[in-house]
């Protein structure tokens, strides 16, 4: 409903009165969890995840979730291990190619044409055409709950920091250059995506400098 501010108020646990559930859309866009994991048989899996961010930076540390238990956390769990992907504009397609529903014996970097670059402290394979990759080690895995106790069908996974490979043609004087990365991010609905580039950005630093 909307109020005498003019301000549409819904509560979540009813109906929103819009065409389409607002919440990823409010919360965006959000950088894309593109996360490759190795299965205890050697099967290498890769799989975009929506709800991804950094948690911490000293150690830095990121989560994703997972809505279900899918091989990718079922293979974390199993080896202790993943990386993140940056997903760039140059690599969109390949990106939603991974997120194919395939049974767990299909090797997604095959799907989606991609060539597996070793990693240097885990054992999985990373995107070898992304500009940044981050080795993880999980350090927990934990249903989602709600504010009443009910157990969801979703995992947080959340992973420390082992290792960053960072393309060289994205350093500016030893700064990494975000934009020139061109990384994505998710929008609100299925197909809505943003890319991060110098058109887009700005700067302005907070009070304590």
């Amino acid at each position: 409903m909307t109020d005498e501010s003019g301000m549409h108020f819904y509560d979540p646990a009813q109906r929103h009165g819009l065409p389409h559930d607002p919440f990823k859309a409010i919360i965006a866009p959000r950088p894309i969890g593109w996360i490759s994991t190795l299965s205890p048989d050697g099967v290498a899996n890769l799989a975009p995840y929506s709800f991804f961010a950094p948690i911490c930076d000293r150690p830095p540390m990121l989560m994703f979730v997972s809505e279900g238990w899918k091989d990718t956390v079922a293979n974390a769990e199993a080896t202790g291990e993943f990386v993140w992907n940056m997903a760039s504009r140059d690599l969109a397609e390949a990106m939603n190619a991974s997120a194919a529903l395939v049974g767990a014996g299909v090797d997604e970097f095959e799907l989606a044409g991609l060539e597996k670059a070793p990693g240097r402290v885990v054992r999985c394979p990373r995107v070898a055409a992304s500009p940044v990759s981050i080795e993880c080690r999980v350090v927990e895995i934990r249903r989602v709950a709600t504010m009443d106790g009910e157990k969801l069908e979703r995992w947080t996974v959340t992973g420390q920091a082992v290792g960053v490979h960072i393309c060289r043609k994205t350093l500016r004087d030893g700064v990494f250059d975000t934009s020139s990365a061109r990384p994505i991010g998710r929008g609100g609905y299925r197909d809505e995506y943003f890319e991060a580039n110098h058109g887009a950005m700005f700067r302005m630093l907070r009070p304590d400098g």
